[in-house]
């Protein structure tokens, strides 16, 4: 069987019925996997997602994201239909939507605030998954800076570490993991779901304008870390915001935060791209201990 024919048959298990593909062509966007439209002889259609078959449990934590956001009926994502690991291959078979890039942001803000209302007893997630294709430690935790020290900040400097960046950075790391408590105090968010990686490729909009969220790195933490992605890489639109904050206001600390937040990201960035991003973790690093002292 090639790849494309046990693809089939896993769409067709999935739905339970018959699927036998007519075409299929790649879709343009996103670095770390390959993307294909999916035509079936009936005219359905499906997105399909590759990788080598590393990247199996890649894929396994991406359903389960959506699939954890999906069950909170807030905000619409793409139906996971299937996944697995064929041929060499890694895949994961979404239902497929004619997105757009823009429509209702306002909605997505209010509907974003009504997902991060829905909570858990502790900071983390049933399983780890990954932010881009960086692992992302997701174990249980009763509080949120420990979490954020430990699975989110020390995990990048460690992974920095590991590929040269030293010196400066760490040194900077090492005073602000020191530091975080200041950052919290009279502050304790609540383990809100969130989407994880909510920069501004993540979203788009059906024909009607309704929002579409995908490609998660979810857990419970501060619905702040969300927000503060929003911010990084060029933003949301400002209705967006005014959606959320009407529903659900941010505390005034969060501006002492957002870059703390974003600050994970950055360090992400320079564990998969290089360049400046460790020299733009300096600084940001150097701005926070500002705040702090």
């Amino acid at each position: 069987m090639t790849l494309w024919d046990c693809v089939a048959a896993a769409i067709a298990e999935a739905t339970q019925r018959p699927f036998r593909l007519h075409a299929h062509a790649p879709v343009s966007g996103g670095d770390i996997n390959r993307s294909q439209r999916l035509e079936g002889a009936d005219g359905s259609r499906y997105f399909l997602k590759l990788n080598d078959a590393r990247h199996t449990a890649m894929f396994a934590a991406e359903a389960a994201g959506l699939a954890a956001l999906a069950a909170t009926h807030t905000l619409r994502v793409p139906r996971v239909i299937a996944y697995g690991a064929a041929q060499g291959h890694s895949y994961l078979v979404l239902e497929h939507l004619d997105l757009h890039a823009r429509g209702d942001a306002r909605r997505l803000g209010t509907q974003l605030a009504a997902l991060h209302r829905c909570t858990a007893e502790r900071y983390g997630f049933t399983q780890d998954n990954f932010i881009g294709s960086t692992p992302q430690p997701n174990g249980w935790r009763d509080d949120w800076v420990t979490f954020w020290c430990e699975q989110r900040l020390g995990h990048q400097l460690n992974l920095a570490q590991r590929n040269g960046h030293g010196g400066e950075l760490q040194r900077l790391g090492a005073r602000l993991m020191q530091a975080l408590p200041a950052f919290f105090e009279g502050y304790t968010p609540r383990p809100s779901l969130l989407h994880g990686d909510l920069w501004g490729g993540n979203h788009g909009y059906l024909a009607d304008g309704t929002p579409v969220i995908f490609d998660p790195a979810a857990h419970y933490g501060d619905r702040e870390c969300d927000l503060a992605m929003t911010e990084l890489f060029g933003g949301y639109p400002a209705g967006f915001y005014t959606g959320y904050r009407e529903t659900w206001p941010l505390d005034a600390g969060y501006a002492r935060r957002r870059e703390l937040y974003q600050l994970y990201h950055i360090l992400n960035h320079a564990h998969l791209v290089g360049g400046g991003y460790a020299r733009q973790a300096e600084g940001m690093m150097q701005r926070l201990l500002r705040l702090h002292d």
